[in-house]
């Protein structure tokens, strides 16, 4: 983490006084023996046992789910970055970051529910009023309450401009909302006290499309003067998926205010929720970029002790009497790099974009929190997209590493791929997330954003030149994968916008490839200066990672380029009477 992110100097802005970096590192350390031992064990009965709905509505979990639910509470986890002032411990974004990666890694269907009650409280703490806040806030950032975001209707999708659920005013200040929504994760069950919902509806006279959007916050159960549990709100589960993967996380098809309306509470301004819930939305994509990461980390611990164990074939320059364990043949040593490879790039990648956060809310110069703003929004697609389609893909080699034995399910390895195959549809889908980047995140600041990262990755490249030696290679490689990227990128900011969007998708994904190759070499470089002073192994293979990533993945980068450039016309040149 240190050769990425300098916690020191985040310590030094201000909110983040109390944070030393041996604080951070030792509860990381506990919070990987807490996960492993509470959290990890629950995966295969999540899987297994599912979750269930009664007949009156009500969802249940697997009993462990449940219990590890409530330990995961009681040793404060949940409030690890969340506000003093209401029960938060007040640490960097980067914690929570890697200790998202640890649960998610641990039970991805489990770390869901965290999750998205961490993300409710990004946005309440953004636009709620202090009124609700000191109602509503401490709970859920302790993890007492748990937090929804309900966007997505039968009729709207991805298209949140469509939605049609309704909102109209009280008397008494509050608000009814009525409406029905689909893939509400966690939308119901009964691990918590309480479920906070955050739902999309429109105000009466609100204008069409995305303009008439507000947010409000709807519980499951009313909260009374004094604190405590009121009546239930008119708020309904009526319905669960069946799903391809994360069998143990409800999603939910929920009712709002079929009966009266649901009592509501507005969040922000009228018709300003999009600008609300995109505070949310946010911060859940980067968390989803960490469910690809997460699930690529138990997958290739679970594929590593596979091929260390079983054995078949003989070895190049093995005994003739006898099977060598598989990781001795290259082509399976070729996908455990692979896999290392990436997650280690991965992981870069994410940890600087959440630092990038860090800096966007606490740094002390305004000039520095626009800069630091201006980074994380770019960066943040291709974290949430490059992450979740090399997830799935690295999930995959998992079962292939395992052979036949990876498609059978006792083993384990095909739930990792089933339940990582979401991520890319989550949080607005990867092809959304492309566009995302080419027609609103490239034109920042008139481009210099992305100049100005791309001029970070050729400063690094040169260091490596100038480092010599299999350092210098690595370097060149660098520099000539971050020159093809520049290319791309200049073609599609002078390019039509249909031509633009056509190359949106192969676009991210070189740039994820080629940011990849930057957080490698900066490893690499940190890596090659302390082993000037101590030969550590670990240091040698951190280099010797970071030289297969840029010899074996890195070329990928410069691949997808006539890609990028093709145009739009070559995706419509077949009619759609002729697609069949």
């Amino acid at each position: 983490m240190e050769s990425i992110v300098d916690l020191d100097q985040l310590a030094t802005l201000p909110g983040y006084e109390h944070v030393e970096s041996e604080d951070v590192y030792a509860a990381l350390d506990e919070a990987g023996r807490f996960l492993s031992e509470v959290v990890a064990p629950t995966n295969t009965v999540g899987d297994t046992e599912g979750i269930s709905m009664r007949d009156d509505g009500s969802v249940t979990v697997p009993e462990q789910i449940a219990a590890a639910y409530r330990q995961l509470v009681e040793a404060g986890w949940p409030a690890v970055t969340g506000d003093p002032e209401y029960g938060g411990h007040g640490f960097p974004g980067v914690m929570a970051t890697a200790f998202q990666e640890m649960l998610t890694a641990s039970n991805m269907a489990f770390s869901l529910c965290p999750m998205l009650t961490t993300s409710a409280v990004e946005a309440f703490q953004h636009h709620g009023s202090d009124e609700l806040k000191a109602v509503y806030l401490e709970k859920l950032i302790t993890g007492e309450w748990t937090g929804t975001m309900a966007l997505t209707e039968p009729e709207a999708g991805s298209d949140v401009g469509a939605l049609r659920a309704k909102a109209w005013p009280e008397d008494d200040g509050t608000w009814r909302v009525q409406g029905t929504k689909i893939y509400i994760t966690w939308g119901d069950h009964e691990m918590a006290d309480n479920i906070v919902h955050f739902v999309l509806a429109r105000a009466p006279e609100a204008p069409p499309g995305t303009k008439g959007i507000s947010l409000f916050l709807v519980p499951k159960y009313l909260v009374n003067p004094d604190g405590t549990l009121g009546e239930k709100n008119d708020v309904e589960c009526v319905g669960v998926e069946h799903k391809l993967g994360i069998h143990a996380s409800p999603t939910c098809v929920m009712a709002y205010g079929e009966q009266t309306g649901a009592v509501a509470y507005l969040v922000g301004e009228v018709n300003a929720g999009m600008r609300c819930m995109f505070t949310m939305m946010n911060d859940a994509r980067l968390h989803v970029g960490l469910e690809g990461l997460g699930l690529s980390v138990r997958a290739y611990q679970l594929a590593l002790a596979y091929a260390q164990e079983r054995r078949q074939g003989r070895a190049i320059g093995a005994p003739k009497d006898q099977a060598s364990p598989i990781i001795e043949h290259p082509d399976v040593r070729r996908m455990l790099m692979t896999m290392k490879a990436n997650i280690e790039a991965m992981r870069a990648l994410i940890l600087d974009t959440s630092a990038a956060g860090d800096r966007s809310a606490h740094a002390g110069d305004e000039a520095d929190r626009v800069a630091a703003s201006n980074r994380a929004a770019l960066l943040t697609p291709i974290a949430k997209a490059w992450a979740t389609d090399v997830g799935v893909e690295l999930t995959s080699l998992g079962i292939q590493i395992h052979g036949g034995m990876g498609f059978v399910e006792e083993t384990g390895a095909a739930q990792h791929w089933r339940d990582s195959r979401i991520a890319p549809i989550y949080e607005g889908t990867n092809g959304i997330q492309a566009m995302d980047l080419v027609m609103r995140k490239l034109p920042l600041a008139g481009g210099a954003v992305v100049a100005d990262y791309m001029a970070e990755m050729e400063a690094t490249a040169e260091a490596l030149v100038a480092a010599g030696d299999g350092a210098a290679a690595m370097g060149t490689a660098l520099q000539e994968a971050v020159g093809r990227l520049r290319e791309s990128t200049e073609w599609l900011l002078a390019a039509e916008p249909v031509d633009a969007l056509a190359g949106a998708t192969p676009y991210l994904r070189q740039f994820g490839v080629v940011a990849g190759g930057y957080y490698s070499s900066r490893m690499a470089l940190a890596a090659l200066h302390r082993l000037e002073s101590e030969d550590d192994p670990w240091l040698r293979a951190k280099v010797d990672t970071a030289r297969f990533y840029m010899d074996q993945i890195l070329p990928q980068g410069a691949g997808a380029v006539p890609a990028v450039v093709a145009g739009g016309e070559q995706l419509f040149a077949v009619g759609i009477d002729l697609l069949d």
